[in-house]
């Protein structure tokens, strides 16, 4: 059984145990189960330092750091530096570690070719060239729409100020591992994983037509500032604050602030 279908099918990854060594089973399968544990992390989090994946699983740094030295033997995860926003402290900045293609393709991608392949007769049965991407495209818009219904009635069913949350628990039931966090004048909804990364690659148009529906979904413009297929280690989009949702987040503080008025501060 190949690496990627242990780690789809039984949690468990084989990392370099040879068929001639002694059996060590209890050992070895928790050192697999642990390994397999802090990629799955990465996975669903995105890029982390050893320190982010120690207090998340219960770990040592230490333990953690070992760990992942042996899935970087194994072309699992890669050190990356770590980005900064804003004014950078002093020192270097922590190294963090990111899934490489080899260990997103361990999960669960085994029907890339074949999504590849029915892009490609699409794009070639419409004429290829220009008539081709479009017909890509046109096919990436439609496999949206067909699921629009599911999406919207969650996202509607949520205040205003909750929907990017909740489009990123509809994403994470679907197995984008989607996080929403506050930034500057609006959110960041974060995907640390997307299925269809290596196809992407090639058919950017589904990163397009993706993009286009959360912008339907939430009702305002939105922009697209990383993406897996293009290499980097999370889709990101940007979700301006609307001015309803400014005006809920307004409303609520000054409420909060009026519920407070003339007491003591504690």
């Amino acid at each position: 059984m190949s690496r990627s279908e242990e780690l789809r099918n039984n949690g468990v990854v084989k990392y370099g145990v040879s068929s001639t060594e002694p059996p060590q089973e209890e050992l070895a399968t928790g050192e697999r189960s642990t390994r397999n544990r802090i990629a799955r992390s990465v996975l669903d989090h995105g890029p982390s330092t050893a320190a982010d994946l120690a207090k998340r699983l219960g770990l040592t740094q230490a333990a953690v750091r070992r760990h992942l030295d042996s899935l970087v033997a194994e072309n699992v995860v890669e050190p990356r530096e770590q980005r900064v926003y804003g004014t950078r402290t002093r020192g270097r900045p922590a190294k963090v570690f990111a899934l490489t293609d080899c260990g997103r393709d361990a999960f669960d991608q085994s029907y890339d070719k074949l999504a590849a392949d029915a892009l490609h007769w699409i794009s070639q049965a419409a004429g290829g060239g220009e008539k081709g991407e479009a017909a890509v495209a046109a096919f990436a818009r439609a496999r949206f729409a067909a699921q629009a219904g599911a999406y919207r009635e969650v996202v509607e069913a949520a205040a205003p100020e909750g929907r990017t949350e909740a489009l990123a628990r509809a994403l994470s039931a679907d197995g984008y591992a989607a996080t929403a966090r506050n930034a500057p004048v609006g959110e960041q909804l974060c995907q640390h994983h997307c299925p269809v990364a290596h196809v992407a690659e090639q058919y950017p148009q589904l990163c397009e037509a993706e993009t286009e529906f959360f912008s339907e979904l939430l009702g305002t413009h939105v922009q697209r500032l990383a993406t897996i297929a293009h290499g980097d280690g999370v889709c990101t989009t940007f979700i301006p604050r609307s001015s309803s949702t400014a005006q809920s987040t307004q409303t609520a503080n000054s409420a909060s602030s009026a519920s407070t008025a003339g007491r003591n501060p504690a």
